[in-house]
């Protein structure tokens, strides 16, 4: 157990009160409203890394290609195989032969290389427009030949006729 002792009061003598000085009030809380001196420096902000360029780019890149640009880059010209621009279609005839018991469409024709370097035949597409406009395309396969420069590859095919019969017939290298 332990005891708690009172403590000793201090002897009161006749003390004459101090003067009282008169405190001038800080200025230090007036502090806040002066300007500061300097604002802290900051580290420059860092741009993106390569990460985020790429990014950013990947995304503006498929955003042209879903909204169109898959057209036209299909449309340029340079991305066309250079063969293609050297063989030509020339001679194109064709003609109505109803002497037999159902009527026939002959066409007749040669596709040329006026390029300097051999070229593959791609396959030829004949479009038959019949007098009510509608179209009919008959592919003409070419067996993936080759042409060398200034060879020329004549053909021929025997075709339905439309029941209107016959508005236009062209030829062209199939895509």
């Amino acid at each position: 157990d332990y005891v708690v002792m009172p403590r000793p009061a201090p002897a009161v003598e006749s003390v004459s009160p101090l003067p009282r000085a008169i405190v001038m009030p800080s200025i230090e809380g007036m502090d806040m409203l002066r300007k500061p001196e300097a604002p802290p420096e900051r580290p420059p902000a860092s741009r993106g890394g390569p990460i985020f360029w790429i990014a950013g780019i990947g995304a503006a890149l498929a955003a042209f290609w879903v909204s169109g640009g898959h057209a036209l880059v299909r449309q340029v010209p340079f991305l066309s195989s250079a063969q293609a621009s050297a063989l030509s279609i020339s001679g194109v005839t064709s003609r109505v032969d109803a002497s037999g018991p159902n009527p026939a469409l002959f066409v007749d024709g040669e596709a040329a290389n006026d390029g300097a370097k051999p070229a593959q035949l791609p396959p030829l597409e004949i479009r038959v427009t019949g007098n009510d406009g509608h179209i009919t395309r008959y592919t003409l396969g070419t067996s993936g030949r080759s042409l060398a420069s200034g060879e020329r590859f004549g053909f021929a095919s025997r075709l339905d006729v439309p029941r209107n019969g016959v508005r236009t017939v062209s030829v062209t290298f199939a895509e």
